[in-house]
């Protein structure tokens, strides 16, 4: 494999950061291909309007048939990853374009949850109700400042966007199938519909629930999901809401995620969940270690059904929140970058699917581990970029893909964005590899 790179990386200073500003270029496609060869300076920006402006009238996004540079992924965390303070480090580097967006923030959900990000405690912070807006809004404010301060642009930089859960709410906003305001408004119901549909089943049949992650070995990974699905007497797929609707939810353990090759994380009643990881030590013969999350609920089980509901009520009705858009679909269509879910590990290919599949991901296994393989080996995706807080979602995507940062051998990098002191690294990695692209056979 023979790798070239011609070009400087050029040191840009907007606002107070010097930095690695990104050059514009098109959303496109790369033709199979073995290695690596370096091309001449990306096209100027006339031709790049033009190929944004015939994308977005295409009947679904997909990207141009040409490539002028690896292909890219822009990637979410979900829930779990909250900090007490998470934001206070954007407000004092970038005043000037977070503070009205932390003002926006707080208009949205109806009251002063900054407050709650800044000053804690970390209990009332890691509430489902204050957690999943805080994580989705800190995701949306770090790229609204790249986007301002650094000139980053989705659209031109970006070939499919994807999040973890509840990540995929940003990655939607971030590729324009849902605005920031609807997006958020539909996070804080959803977390509440979470919250109220856990009190319910704890009040009604007792009993302690959430998540718990376990971590084995890839190869008896093979023979632990069939073995789980079996132990609690029906699968994921397919079955959450039908089967598993008919047992009381203490009864109800379901595999929520399948974030890499040597993990999943199981949802439900926590004392079934102890009892099925000591069958699997018991009759598997091997002792995978199993790690208590960081969740109050019991996110895609059976339990979650009454959120599907609501979700399917707010995604089918019209848009009350963003002015110039009152009355309309709340979901656009097509985006201006394709967008993969979470319950498909396949791209979103229409409006209608967009509204069931994120509807129905709240109760749905989310298939991470999918996703990232399907964007890795089939669509060739070289450049990994996470935005928001925590570097999971950075470490489970660098697992699969075998990079962490600039990687000269594969011709791309996993990077990921969680305080202003990384933005430089990442948007000079970008644009150091930004010429290399595959060579068709």
């Amino acid at each position: 494999m023979t790798l070239l790179l011609r070009g400087p990386c050029r040191l840009l200073a907007p606002h107070r950061h010097a930095t690695c500003r990104p050059r514009a270029g098109a959303v496109c496609t790369s033709p199979p291909s073995s290695r690596f060869i370096a091309l001449p300076q990306r096209r100027n920006a006339s031709s790049s309007s033009t190929d944004n402006n015939a994308q977005q009238q295409a009947p679904s996004p997909s990207p141009a048939p040409r490539r002028t540079r690896p292909k890219t992924a822009l990637f979410f965390p979900g829930q779990g990853v909250q900090k007490v303070g998470m934001l206070a480090p954007w407000l004092e580097a970038f005043p000037t374009t977070a503070v009205p967006i932390v003002e926006e923030i707080d208009h949205i959900v109806g009251y002063r949850l900054s407050d709650v990000i800044a000053n804690g405690p970390s209990k009332d912070l890691n509430l489902t109700p204050n957690a999943q807006p805080a994580i989705m809004a800190t995701s949306i404010l770090i790229l609204r400042i790249l986007e301002k301060e650094f000139g980053f642009k989705v659209d031109e930089r970006v070939d499919f966007t994807l999040g973890h859960s509840l990540g995929e709410f940003a990655a939607l906003v971030s590729s324009g199938y849902i605005e920031f305001e609807d997006s958020l408004h539909m996070v804080q119901k959803r977390a509440e519909a979470m919250a109220d549909a856990t009190r319910k089943a704890e009040e009604e049949y007792g009993g302690e629930y959430g998540m718990v992650a376990i971590v084995s070995e890839p190869p008896h990974m093979q023979q632990l999901i069939p073995a789980i699905e079996e132990f609690v007497g029906y699968g994921s797929e397919g079955g959450k809401s039908e089967s598993a609707e008919n047992r009381s939810p203490i009864e109800q353990v379901l595999i929520a995620n399948v974030n890499s090759k040597n993990q999943i994380v199981l949802s439900g009643n926590i004392e079934r969940i102890k009892t099925l990881v000591a069958h699997v030590r018991q009759f598997l013969g091997h002792d995978p270690r199993a790690v208590r999350l960081k969740s109050d609920s019991p996110f895609h089980s059976p339990i979650m059904k009454p959120a599907v509901g609501v979700m399917h009520r707010i995604l089918n009705g019209r848009s009350r929140r963003v002015r110039g858009r009152e009355g309309e679909d709340i979901v656009s269509w097509p985006g201006l970058v394709p967008c993969v879910s979470n319950v498909t590990a396949r791209v979103f290919g229409s409006r209608e699917e967009v509204k069931d599949l994120l509807a129905r991901q709240c109760l749905e296994t989310v298939q991470w581990w999918g996703s990232i393989k399907y964007l890795d080996q089939e669509e060739k995706v070289r450049r990994w970029v996470g935005i928001g807080p925590g570097k999971v979602g950075r470490n489970l995507v660098g697992k699969e893909v075998g990079m962490r940062g600039k990687d000269a051998v594969k011709g791309g990098g996993v990077w990921a964005i969680t305080d202003p002191s990384e933005i430089e690294e990442v948007l000079r990695g970008l644009e150091e590899t930004e010429n290399l692209v595959e060579e068709a056979e």
